[in-house]
């Protein structure tokens, strides 16, 4: 494989000089390519521009290369090419799908009956799981949304999901695809550790009461901004107390739960009616990888559709695929399968506490620097910071912040990314593999300081 120098990340290079290389890879009218001659067209035009995710100053987002026992699966699994929507297809891929699901729940410490299925993104799996939640809404109301939808719920606003101001963007696409639009969304406020605010939730809870129906609370353990994990048993229990469902959008944070120093912050996920998990974000599993758990393996039943030729009714046999909408399922539990195995899970925690420490070490060091502001506590593998030199007035921070970003992308030795946090700018750094440490990123703050400068004598 062509190697990026190492001392970059990817090839810095434009959009424009991005598409220009990878313009003969497209060229279909063009002979083939015997396999060398194709192979050294991918690695010359393509690996150049992809992210190496393996570098230490990968520090923005929520990805890494596969992890050994993964990429063994990863393997197999395209080798076979199996579909995995039931027996029929793939005896052994709808087997291996329910029994690791079932692994997980255990694993997580979910109740004996959650059970879990395979998707193809955190996303989908947010969706699904409000699908869910107003299927049993509906069913509370005595309103057949199979056969009404929406348009079955009483009053002009219809059902309402409750989410926090940090909440992830696939929350508007879930209310988008689902036909509830973004008014059903309604805004919980967040502590000042970015946290969804209980007391709050509880108010508009007791507003909404006999006004309109909610359909869910979501809950987020690691918010895609911070990291930041709701207080989840404390909302649970305002869940159980109004019989709404609860869901829990674990895609990033779940994994942490299985850090012991960290475990209590995740307290009371296991009485969530759903959870949603992207292995593919800690453990070095293949894209895609994301699992919906719920609490209680019947309410799967609200996805199930049957025919006369597939996903037969009459059937004793595994049928993975009738628990979520795609009717072609790829054997994606086997990368995740091998990953744990061949890690064990000792090391697999390891692997998981490694980032933890690094940031935490460096929320310590940035609290003592005069020139830096600390945008949030770190509950998971994310730090939101800003640079606020004191000869710099503060109208100009925000534009710093994204001169810094800009500047540090377009080299490609190192990424960063950047986020509103209540509509002010921050850098943010990720960390997500077991090598990140503290002096990577103290790399990172020592580049954004000399971009700082530099932008202070230019202006």
């Amino acid at each position: 494989m062509a190697e990026t120098p190492s001392d970059r990340i990817y090839s810095g290079a434009s959009p424009a000089q991005v598409e220009a290389d990878l313009a003969p890879l497209v060229d279909f009218e063009a002979p083939g390519l015997a396999l060398d001659e194709l192979r050294n067209l991918i690695e010359e035009r393509l690996v150049p521009h992809l992210m190496r995710y393996d570098r230490d100053g990968f520090l923005s987002m929520f990805n890494a290369f596969p992890e050994a026992g993964a990429k063994l699966g990863a393997e197999i699994a395209t080798t076979y090419n199996q579909g995995v929507t039931n027996w029929q297809v793939s005896p052994g891929g709808a087997v291996l799908e329910e029994l690791c699901c079932k692994a997980l729940c255990r694993l997580f410490g979910f109740a004996p009956t959650a059970e879990g299925t395979v998707m193809y993104c955190g996303t989908y799996a947010n969706q699904q799981a409000i699908y869910m939640a107003l299927h049993q809404a509906a069913e509370r109301s005595g309103v057949d949304l199979t056969r009404d939808g929406v348009m079955g719920f009483p009053g002009l606003l219809g059902p309402a999901v409750l989410t926090s101001a940090d909440a992830h963007m696939s929350m508007r696409h879930a209310v988008r695809m689902l036909g509830l639009g973004e008014q059903s969304l309604v805004p919980i406020d967040i502590d000042s550790n970015r946290r969804m605010d209980v007391t709050h939730l509880s108010i508009v809870l007791k507003a909404l009461k006999d006004k309109r129906p909610v359909a869910a609370v979501v809950a987020t353990s690691g918010t895609t901004s911070t990291g930041a994990v709701d207080p989840i048993a404390a909302i649970a229990e305002l869940c159980a107390e109004h019989g709404i469902w609860l869901h829990v959008d674990g895609a990033y944070g779940l994994a942490y739960s299985l850090v012991p120093e960290w475990q209590s912050r995740f307290a009371g996920v296991e009485k969530a009616e759903s959870v949603s998990w992207d292995p593919h974000k800690q453990l070095g599993v293949p894209i895609p990888s994301s699992i919906l758990f719920v609490r209680d393996g019947a309410e799967f039943y609200r996805m199930a559709l049957h025919s006369a030729y597939f996903n037969r009714e009459d059937t004793g046999e595994p049928n993975p695929g009738i628990r979520s909408a795609p009717t072609t399922r790829p054997m994606t539990a086997l990368p995740l399968v091998a990953a744990i195995r061949h890690q064990g899970i000792p090391a697999m925690i390891e692997r998981l506490r490694a980032p933890l420490a690094a940031i935490a070490a460096l929320a310590r060091y940035v609290e003592e620097q005069p020139d830096l502001e600390l945008g949030h506590q770190p509950d998971t593998g994310v730090l939101c910071f800003r640079l606020v030199p004191a000869d710099l007035a503060p109208e100009l921070h925000d534009g710093l912040q994204d001169e810094i970003y800009r500047q540090i992308m377009r080299r490609g030795e190192r990424s960063i990314s950047v986020t509103q946090l209540g509509g002010t700018m921050y850098l943010r750094l990720v960390a997500i593999a077991p090598t990140t440490n503290i002096h990577a990123m103290l790399e990172t703050v020592a580049a954004a300081r000399i971009i700082a400068n530099d932008w202070k004598g230019d202006r």
